[in-house]
């Protein structure tokens, strides 16, 4: 995923291309890999060295349901409502007379009707082909970091030493298990005289 900052400025357009480097780790969910990048941020990382690769992409369109007529006009009325409250509060908030609140209700309602129209009317002319509702996704079989050659050993290291931090920190004992005895805290011995 891309977070691109609206503060950026403007750069040079960027085509493309497959990251360079080595493989760091691989991973079966992205949000393992996520989470591998962030430990590498939180160690204050150069992590603009650092991409996620996801491989053997797959579309997947989960279908959510039959196309039915009520559902076309009631997502062509919500569609048309919001465009309808986009413009009724443009109308309201620069008008110079002062155009009141029955001035938006009524553009909400003009903007529902146009858009459950043209919803029916789309409905209608694409209807044999496509008569169900559904969503897509692209979905990955494995995600690998990707890291400069240079940096990935200290990668490497970065990710081992927290392993090892959550290795070394007992974990809670679950609540359906009995409470444990407590063992007696050393107590120092006085220096033999």
């Amino acid at each position: 995923m891309s977070n691109q900052s609206p503060f950026g400025g403007r750069r040079a357009a960027v085509f493309p291309v497959l990251p360079k480097g080595d493989v760091l780790a691989t991973y079966a969910t992205y949000g393992e890999a996520q989470e591998a990048v962030d430990t590498l941020a939180k160690s204050d990382f150069p992590v603009k060295q650092v991409s996620i690769l996801g491989n053997d992409l797959k579309t997947v369109e989960r279908v959510t349901g039959k196309l039915t007529w009520g559902r076309v006009a009631l997502a062509g009325a919500a569609s048309g409502a919001w465009l309808g409250v986009f413009f009724g509060l443009l109308f309201f908030i620069f008008s110079p007379d002062g155009a009141g609140l029955p001035f938006v209700f009524a553009a909400v309602m003009i903007g529902a009707g146009f858009g459950m129209l043209f919803g029916v009317v789309s409905a209608a002319l694409n209807r044999r082909r496509r008569d169900f509702t559904s969503t897509m996704q692209v979905i990955a079989g494995s995600y690998q970091v990707i890291v400069d050659g240079a940096l990935v050993n200290r990668a490497r290291n970065v990710l081992a030493g927290h392993a090892e931090a959550e290795l070394a920190v007992p974990a809670p004992p679950h609540p359906s298990e009995p409470p444990r005895a407590e063992e007696p805290p050393a107590v120092a011995q006085p220096p033999a005289q």
